[in-house]
């Protein structure tokens, strides 16, 4: 009888002991169903993503990936994410002195740009009214696109 109360102490010591385990991040994430289950997770709750976000842009390295990566950058510029970005003035600056420095970048953000007449207007309508360009200034560059066969968005010549 005395046996079998040391046997069943020891069975519920390691049963109970087992509930209270710390779950270890890299052993979760080295697992790639797991990650991609977390990667989903974030992905699809909006809390989650604008503090992954957060994350990003206060990482050197996250920037430097986000700006090396031409296709995400043409996808961002053919959106509306960019007009989102540039409202937020921190993440503007953030953006901006990255791209600044990689030379490459600059030169794929600026030729999806042009690209698209939408987005150069929307653009140069912010720099209009955030004081870095004048309404004349403006103007004169649209109606010089639009002459070199680049359209610009209708009636933004009127702002």
């Amino acid at each position: 009888m005395r046996t079998v109360a040391i046997i069943f102490s020891v069975i519920s010591l390691v049963a109970l002991s087992s509930c209270n385990q710390k779950m270890d991040s890299k052993a979760i994430l080295e697992n790639s169903e797991s990650r991609t289950e977390i990667f989903d997770a974030i992905a699809n709750n909006h809390d989650f993503m604008t503090e992954f976000m957060g994350k990003m842009q206060n990482n050197p390295h996250a920037m430097q990936m986000m700006q090396g990566n031409k296709m995400m950058m043409g996808n961002t510029m053919g959106s509306n994410d960019m007009q989102m970005m540039m409202k937020d003035s921190t993440m503007t600056k953030k953006f901006m002195h990255g791209t600044m420095a990689n030379p490459e970048m600059m030169q794929s953000m600026m030729g999806e740009m042009m690209k698209d007449g939408k987005t150069m207007t929307t653009m140069m309508q912010m720099m209009q009214q955030g004081g870095m360009m004048s309404k004349e200034c403006m103007q004169s560059s649209m109606k010089m696109m639009d002459s070199k066969g680049m359209p610009m968005m209708n009636g933004a010549n009127k702002k």
